[in-house]
């Protein structure tokens, strides 16, 4: 996925710095995002925001659906970063500069790592408008991995571990990348992290454990929710939206009515400043500046993406430097 908001609003440092800021309860909306361009679709955002802008190491959380719509994402670059591409719904088809060329579905985690640079492209199945709902996903890559050979890898399964329930149903939880429990995915991680798909059954509640030195958020995607931690019920944001935990916690309870689809997210505060300006995560101004140029400039940095003549133009960088926006929480 590549972002056409780039801008003053996309110049994001986020200070992680590593600090634990406590048992937190913050619904953060998500926006409406239109990205234009050959696809002329609309995304709902929920992070970066101001005053939170990672959680764990990641940095970036995008939902493109559910809607009917023609993907046409020609080859865009990106560094110091992983996408983690999550389909709820339709076929995505990736191609990138290593030579990778799949087709990703429900169930199934594209995870790519851009190291120094790579490029991809990401279309849609057929030409006519399909349903089509899924996750993007960044994680901010450390410092000894961020400067690192580029890597792509494709997971069709991935492990579950069972959340007992105190009413009802156990709760299934897909760990896509990371350790939840004591269950962990196949796929590279560099930081301590989790990110898990939990699937409640109508009726039931659950306890999900938590790692008191990690943070948290919860991203609701279907059904109804309910949270709730020892002192009573927390707020839970629309779909689309993230509760933010914060850390000191080792355990929340979840409860639904009717069934629900919820997304896990959290790690280890992540320790550097992070500077994000469109597909770019880096540690100052001068390192986008050089990324910027080198793109436009066909650097063989970022290689070719087989099969295309098109690809996206980095944007033009603003007349300032990329300044920071501290962290709230």
């Amino acid at each position: 996925m590549t972002r056409h908001d780039a801008g003053p609003v996309a110049e994001v440092l986020c200070p992680g710095a590593g600090r634990r800021p406590g048992p937190v309860a913050r619904v953060l909306e998500a926006r409406d995002v239109p990205l234009g361009g050959p696809r002329a679709m609309t995304v709902r955002r929920s992070l970066p925001q101001r005053g939170l802008t990672t959680i764990g190491a990641w940095c970036f959380l995008d939902r493109f659906g559910p809607q009917d719509t023609v993907m046409r994402v020609e080859p865009h670059p990106h560094i110091g970063l992983q996408t983690v591409t999550w389909p709820l719904a339709g076929e995505i088809r990736h191609r990138d500069s290593l030579g990778s060329d799949v087709v990703l579905r429900r169930g199934a985690l594209n995870l790519m790592t851009s190291g120094r640079g790579i490029a991809h492209s990401e279309f849609s199945a057929g030409d006519a408008p399909l349903p089509l709902d899924a996750l993007q996903l960044w994680v901010a890559l450390p410092e000894e991995a961020r400067h690192g050979a580029p890597s792509f890898e494709t997971h069709p399964s991935l492990p579950s571990v069972a959340l007992p329930a105190s009413r009802g149903d156990d709760a299934a939880a897909t760990v896509i990348l990371g350790t939840l429990a004591g269950t962990t995915s196949p796929a590279t991680a560099f930081t301590p992290i989790v990110g898990a798909q939990i699937a409640l059954a109508p009726g039931s509640k659950v306890t999900l454990p938590l790692d008191p030195a990690w943070e948290h958020g919860l991203a609701p995607l279907a059904g109804d929710l309910a949270v709730a931690d020892g002192a009573g019920a927390l707020e839970t944001p629309a779909a689309g939206g993230i509760l933010y935990l914060g850390t000191d916690r080792d355990a929340v309870t979840l409860s639904s009515r009717d069934g629900a689809t919820v997304m896990l997210l959290g790690g280890e505060p992540f320790p550097d400043d992070l500077v994000m300006w469109w597909n770019f995560v880096a540690r100052d101004h001068d390192e986008i500046v050089a990324a910027q140029r080198e793109w436009n400039a066909r650097d063989p940095r970022f290689g070719k993406v087989a099969g295309h003549t098109a690809r996206i133009p980095a944007p033009p960088l603003p007349h300032v430097r990329l300044r920071p926006r501290r962290r709230e929480a």
